[in-house]
């Protein structure tokens, strides 16, 4: 009983210990105390860093060699020397671009025959003695003046087979004239190869006041 006494008392004297502690403070400064303490143990310890890992070695890259081609040695071929009594060599026949069949070295030449001459008619042969055409007298009157051309078909005979107003001189008397004019006048024949034959001729015609 003694011992289980003494235990009793113990705590409770511990519990009393404590209370007091807590009203005086005493266990609040112990705290205050321990705790910097146990940071500043912390803090005065080095920091460990952990160790980088060590590279992973390179893989070697393998290269391919192009396989060398062995330069083929030259090898000296001896070339026979012809015979005296074998025959010469013949060239074979060139082929003729364009052309199915050579070419033979006795055709004759080509002749171009030239064009034929050709001579316009002509309406100023002095033994034509074509007269003037006669001048309209309204035309004089009104002042008229201007020039025509009449395309006429002359013949081989020299005579106008067709006549039309080429270019007008502006007045309808003054064309008129001048067309039966051409229709009445006797012509040179136009001739190729100095062969007379028909031809269209332009004839002028100019009326002038003086």
């Amino acid at each position: 009983m003694s011992r289980n006494l003494r235990i009793v008392l113990t705590v409770l004297l511990l519990h009393g210990a404590a209370l007091w502690a807590l009203q005086t403070g005493l266990l609040r400064r112990t705290a205050e105390l321990l705790i910097p303490a146990m940071m500043l143990a912390d803090m005065a310890e080095p920091a460990v860093k952990p160790e980088p890992e060590p590279p992973a070695p390179p893989v070697p890259v393998r290269q391919r060699v192009a396989p060398t081609t062995p330069t083929p040695l030259a090898v000296a071929k001896a070339t026979p020397e012809p015979s005296p009594e074998a025959p010469a060599p013949v060239a074979p026949p060139t082929p003729v671009v364009g052309s199915e069949r050579p070419l033979s070295t006795n055709m004759a030449p080509v002749v171009v025959a030239a064009a034929p001459r050709i001579e316009l008619p002509s309406s100023d042969a002095d033994y034509l003695s074509n007269p003037k055409p006669p001048y309209p007298p309204m035309s004089k009157r009104l002042g008229e003046q201007g020039k025509v051309v009449i395309r006429t078909l002359i013949g081989a005979d020299g005579v106008a087979q067709e006549a039309s107003i080429h270019q007008s001189s502006g007045y309808d008397r003054l064309d008129q004239a001048a067309l039966a004019t051409a229709r009445k006048w006797r012509y040179v024949p136009g001739k190729r190869a100095g062969v007379a034959e028909a031809m269209w001729f332009n004839v002028p015609f100019t009326f002038i006041l003086e």
